[in-house]
């Protein structure tokens, strides 16, 4: 990094470290050969040298833009000057475009840079052995041969582990994805919970604070003990929190249906219940699925059907459960439009494969059909 009148300059990009360092040290080759050149050529060579590094470091800046593949070709036009009218042990320099050659992501521009080093290696080599009046030994060719080799295969190996450290960083960049979607599916999973958990909840609450304002004035005893259900309510909320945040158990349907009899009961509606008394075939997952779904339809019925009857229904036929939720209220304006919670119980039975159907009948009917999922029969059972 250099400074030039307040403005810092940098010889190679930071973010390939000593390494384009380190191959400055093969320049000193091409220079110990120009010393023994006449005046004229070897000033000429100096040249070609310094503008030989100029293409050196402009590669280094220019991956991926246009310019690249003509500092390439410029850096192999010098190779080629100085293997055909100085001296043959300039062709290692080839290991300088070899390197180069190898960051082309396009396989025809990669395949055309290999040709060019094949090209500009060996035709001043044959060049040589054929027209020059050098006399080059067997063993003196056969010096070349392995460096060639190494040579016109290194792009390859560059390329493939380019391509490795490109998919290495996609595949960073997909996992970063995947976290923030995490976080994100998180975030909607609390806010449905909160909603699922808690939305009944501080309905009840709403609902009994109403009724004791109404009672204080013409019956206090029974405003009491309202109040006192009011502070049992709002700890059974807070427990749900805990629960909720530390994630320590799942709800079953059984369980589930005791609380809806019990909300229900409150706020002045009849629970009647028929159907399955028996989930142990369901798996946890789909129970606490459900559970959640009746939870939110239980809390529907309470803040928008004035009903005075609730009817669950929960039976199984030979390849799916049905649950009924029906109330004898006003019935749904629009039953074409879904609110948060409606949206809640679509999206959570979309996770297990279920359906909801909605519709008017004497009040409002909310119907969920979940699949069952056949197990597997026992060992040797199918044999």
């Amino acid at each position: 990094m250099l400074n030039f009148k307040g403005r810092q300059i940098s010889i190679f990009p930071r973010r390939y470290g000593f390494f384009p360092y380190i191959f400055l040290i093969y320049i000193l080759f091409p220079i110990y050969y120009l010393m023994s050149e006449t005046r004229l050529k070897q000033v000429i060579g100096y040249g070609m040298v310094c503008l030989f590094l100029v293409t050196y470091r402009q590669l280094y800046f220019a991956a991926e833009r246009l310019s690249f593949s003509t500092w390439l070709a410029l850096q192999l036009l010098i190779i080629f000057i100085f293997s055909m009218f100085y001296n043959l042990n300039f062709l290692f320099l080839g290991f300088f475009p070899a390197n180069f050659i190898g960051w082309y992501k396009d396989k025809r521009m990669f395949k055309w840079g290999i040709i060019s080093l094949i090209f500009v290696e060996l035709v001043p080599l044959c060049y040589h052995l054929i027209f020059s009046k050098l006399d080059i030994s067997t063993k003196e060719l056969l010096y070349f041969v392995p460096f060639l080799i190494i040579m016109f295969i290194s792009p390859y190996g560059i390329r493939s582990m380019n391509k490795r450290m490109e998919l290495e960083k996609q595949l960073d960049q997909a996992n970063q994805q995947i976290k923030e979607l995490v976080k994100r599916e998180e975030r909607l999973r609390i806010a449905r919970d909160l909603h699922d958990t808690l939305g009944h909840t501080l309905s009840l609450l709403t609902l009994k604070s109403q009724l004791v304002q109404r009672l204080t004035a013409i019956d206090p005893e029974r405003a009491r003990i309202e109040a006192k259900e009011m502070e049992v309510t709002s700890r059974a909320a807070l427990k749900q929190v805990r629960e909720l945040v530390s994630d320590m158990r799942a709800a079953t349907i059984a369980e589930e249906l005791l609380q809806i009899q019990q909300f229900l009961k409150a706020a002045g509606i009849d629970y009647h219940y028929n159907g399955e008394d028996d989930f142990a075939e369901i798996s946890p997952f789909t129970q606490n699925i459900m559970s959640l779904c009746l939870r939110e339809a239980a809390t529907n019925v309470v803040k928008h059907s004035r009903a005075k009857n609730c009817f669950i229904s929960i039976y199984r036929t030979s390849d799916h459960f049905k649950v009924i939720i029906k109330d004898d209220g006003i019935g749904m304006a629009d039953h074409h439009s879904y609110g948060n919670g409606l949206n809640g119980i679509k999206e959570r039975l979309d996770l297990i494969d279920g359906t909801l159907f909605l519709f008017n009948h004497n009040g409002t009917v909310l119907e969920m059909t979940v699949p069952i999922i056949q197990k597997a029969e026992k060992e040797g059972a199918a044999l």
